[in-house]
């Protein structure tokens, strides 16, 4: 049912409708937000835009995804409010408004997954359902504190939600501790076909650190030494393919030309009101053209096979989940602008590569908290729970 008193202006108020879930089962003690881009029966589906509601009606049926948890004993608290067509990564709905940060409430949850990620950092919820396309899973949990996956893509089924771009979509999940984490891991995700080794081979990315400013550096600097003294020193190598401008153009081309073919039609028919962000990013993907988008195809499958390569059967990136901490909440718009500009080019690798990514919320600066990222190879996500829960465990030594 749907929590009353919401003091995180995170869940999308709907009228409380049962939802029934198994009386048994190992997610029994837990309860659940899902992102409102996922049906549940007896509610609309409104997709974070007032157009997408009025269109919704009410599901008779929920996502498998959303059901599984139910059968898992799992309790339904409400739908929680995502960034409009969930084309965004600040945790602003032009609409809902910007739900808070448990864990900072000064600074921006970011999004599209920015309920879910609020609900859970608030203590309302024991984890919740999001999506990742560009980041909506990683950012939000890198600025909230949170555990949060990117699945390879396809692991989790997205059957019943509403697409943004679906060669890069994925269904993700939030909780405070990895315990809990690890639970929903089970249920969604099952055993890995090829599990990584007890001890996998720890991977550096030169390139991406170099991104970071020095403060951020010096605040994971802890965090990455207590990884390396579970898993053994990582090796130095650069991930990068041609540049960094290529990395991201060829990301925000693909990514741009499938959210105008998703969303498109419906923005050309009934000119719904966006906020100016995500209109300007429609506009934007509108005009990405047949040529960018081969060049950009041709460039993912090269990213792609020189990952898989790169990291083999047993190969895990250590890497920031993000640029920084979580930028304020009366950051201007420019400002938040080029924090997503930058954050892009370094999320954008599981993106195309289509490989996994987990954000560990092992870090903080400034009292803020900040994520640090396993990355590993397609179809490893579970093992990648399982290194976190081990690290966890693991002392921590010289955290800032």
């Amino acid at each position: 049912m749907m929590i009353p008193h919401d003091p995180a202006h995170a869940f999308v108020p709907y009228p409380a409708v049962a939802v029934p879930a198994a009386p048994t089962g190992p997610l029994t003690d837990l309860r659940f937000g899902v992102k409102d881009l996922f049906d549940v029966a007896g509610y609309p589906t409104g997709g974070g835009n007032p157009i997408l509601l009025a269109l919704s009606g009410i599901k008779t049926r929920s996502a498998p995804t959303v059901q599984k948890l139910l059968d898992a004993g799992a309790r339904f608290a409400g739908k929680t409010v995502t960034d409009e067509f969930a084309f965004s990564m600040n945790g602003n709905n032009a609409h809902f408004g910007a739900p808070l940060n448990g864990a900072a409430r000064e600074r921006i949850t970011g999004g599209s997954s920015s309920g879910s990620a609020s609900v859970v950092s608030s203590g309302l919820c024991d984890f919740a359902l999001g999506t990742d396309t560009g980041g909506s899973v990683r950012a939000p949990a890198n600025h909230c504190g949170l555990y949060g996956l990117r699945p390879t893509h396809g692991r989790v089924s997205l059957e019943g939600a509403l697409d943004l771009a679906p060669s890069f979509d994925t269904c993700g999940w939030f909780a405070r501790d990895v315990g809990s984490f690890a639970r929903v891991a089970d249920v969604l995700l099952g055993a890995d076909a090829k599990p990584l080794p007890q001890r996998p081979r720890l991977l550096w990315p030169k390139d991406i650190w170099a991104m970071l400013e020095a403060p951020v550096r010096d605040a994971l600097d802890g965090t990455a030494q207590r990884v390396q003294s579970l898993l053994g020193p990582a090796t130095p190598l650069d991930v990068v393919l041609e540049s960094w401008d290529a990395m991201y153009w060829n990301f925000r081309y693909l990514q741009g030309r499938e959210a105008w073919l998703t969303d498109g039609p419906l923005i050309e028919r009934y000119a719904p009101p966006l906020g100016p962000d995500v209109a300007e990013r429609f506009a934007w993907s509108r005009a990405v053209t047949d040529a960018q988008v081969n060049t950009a195809r041709a460039f993912r499958l090269d990213f792609r096979a020189r990952l898989a390569q790169t990291l083999g059967s047993d190969g895990v990136l250590l890497m920031p989940s993000m640029p920084d901490i979580a930028p304020l909440r009366n950051a201007t718009g420019s400002s938040l602008e080029d924090y997503r500009n930058r954050a892009i080019r370094m999320l954008c690798l599981a993106g195309l590569g289509g490989f996994p990514q987990l954000s560990m919320p092992l870090a903080q600066r400034a009292g803020a908290p900040l994520g640090i990222s396993l990355l590993g190879p397609a179809g490893a996500d579970r093992s990648l729970v399982a290194l976190a829960q081990r690290i966890a465990l693991h002392p921590l030594r010289g955290a800032q």
